[in-house]
């Protein structure tokens, strides 16, 4: 039995891993609520000062594109060291980053361009920690409730990055930038500070390595990828993951298909209240939030069934359901309801499925794969707006949707039937 193995048995009686997860995500879902916060304070704050487009194209690179390239590193970070002390790092990087730029504006250094950097460096820290919290859950959670447990998490991350908008919107209103840029510095020190000395986590066996530097990274890289290549399981997960977020990513344009739709005009719904397209926006926005929340509580009392393929399957064909009946809605609460379930439906989907990739990666390479996925998952979704978005223009958005909708419902299909992907449904977690 290895150092993991022999510290996580005594972690996994019922009394001790519940506390101990349960202070794990409280502490990140209070790290990410600050971040979360920040960020969009940072971006109304660039968005009203500046009103350009480009300014926004370029808070959507420095947001996205560091994930991107810090990924393939963070996942032989999170493998090779200490996953507890890397979360904290770039918890304590992001902070002090922050607080940098806190002091700066202070002092009177309000450059839109040093936000920016601020927003990239916060992003490269997320893509450290984001795939190494993912790799660390099935180390604190007993296998069974793997499920239930990425459920809580997604509904928790979700009402976290649903609430975060709205409040820095109204922080930004009543205080300058500078001083909510300290609110995330201290979110960041609770989050540490919880995980640090509260959180219980299983020593990792010592790995070690004879070589540093860009080659052995690489090298380590590669190892990744070739383990990734020769799982057939984790290939055809990929290729899900590629297609679901490639079409997913219709629903970004959502808020223009209400604009053009449902946007002339105001709707009286009594004497005294009406509302107009803004508030139709925001309606939307809100039954999809509301869809996610109530989707991960929903997976975390029910868990699924017994093959969490099966699970996975299910909510994957009517996620495709409900995105083609976003397309076909032509009365607005309908839309709306269509929304609100196609979140959940996706919320659903989610957990089992991660619980599936957690059960079936070896410790080994937990973390490489993870970063991968993130990856994947990054790309995809900007490949698709790039394409859905000018399509927009060309091709009716209710169609495209009726068709994004329909090539989910073909891959929820096509996992119920697949036999890898039914046999890791149904697999205990490897043994390393």
């Amino acid at each position: 039995m290895n150092a993991v193995d022999s510290s996580a048995s005594s972690l996994n009686t019922p009394s001790k891993w519940k506390v101990n997860i349960v202070l794990f995500m409280v502490g990140q879902a209070v790290s990410l609520f600050g971040s979360s916060l920040v960020y969009f304070a940072v971006m109304w704050h660039i968005t009203l000062s500046t009103q350009s487009g480009v300014m926004m194209t370029l808070i959507m690179i420095a947001g996205m594109l560091p994930i991107f390239l810090i990924s393939p590193f963070a996942g032989v970070w999170a493998d090779r060291y200490n996953k507890k002390h890397l979360i904290n790092i770039s918890d304590a990087f992001t902070a002090v980053v922050t607080l940098v730029m806190a002091i700066m504006f202070t002092l009177g250094n309000e450059y839109t361009a040093l936000l920016l950097i601020c927003i990239a460096a916060r992003a490269a820290a997320q893509g450290v920690q984001m795939p190494t919290v993912t790799a660390l859950i099935p180390e604190l959670v007993p296998e069974e409730h793997l499920t239930r447990i990425n459920g809580v998490n997604s509904s928790i991350n979700t009402f976290t990055t649903f609430a975060s908008p709205a409040l820095g919107g109204v922080l930004l209103a009543i205080a300058p930038i500078h001083l909510l840029m300290y609110i995330d510095v201290v979110t960041a020190a609770i989050g540490i500070g919880i995980l640090m000395f509260l959180v219980k986590v299983p020593v990792p066996a010592e790995k070690i390595i004879h070589e540093s530097g860009m080659k052995q990274y690489l090298k380590e890289i590669g190892e990744g990828l070739k383990y990734i290549k020769s799982n057939v399981f984790m290939m055809k997960s990929l290729v899900i993951c590629a297609v679901m977020n490639f079409m997913i990513a219709t629903t970004a344009m959502t808020p223009l298909l209400v604009i053009r739709k449902w946007g002339d005009g105001l709707w009286n719904l009594t004497e005294n209240l009406s509302i107009g397209a803004e508030h139709r926006l925001a309606i939307s926005e809100m039954g999809y939030s509301a869809g996610l929340v109530l989707g991960g509580i929903a997976i975390s009392i029910w868990v699924g069934f017994k093959n969490k393929n099966h699970t996975y399957a299910l909510f994957t064909f009517l996620a495709g359901i409900a995105t083609a009946g976003l397309g076909l809605s032509s009365n607005f609460w309908i839309y709306t309801l269509f929304m609100g379930l196609g979140a959940g439906f996706i919320s659903m989907r989610g957990a089992p499925s991660m619980a599936m990739i957690q059960i079936n990666i070896s410790r080994e390479y937990m973390g490489r794969c993870m970063s991968v996925f993130m990856m994947i998952a990054t790309l995809n979704v900007q490949l698709g707006m790039l394409l859905w978005g000018p399509l927009s223009d060309i091709i009716s958005l209710d169609w495209l949707l009726v068709a994004a909708g329909s090539c989910i419902i073909l891959t929820g299909i096509i996992v119920f039937f697949d036999k890898t992907l039914r046999k890791a449904g149904l697999a205990t977690r490897q043994a390393d």
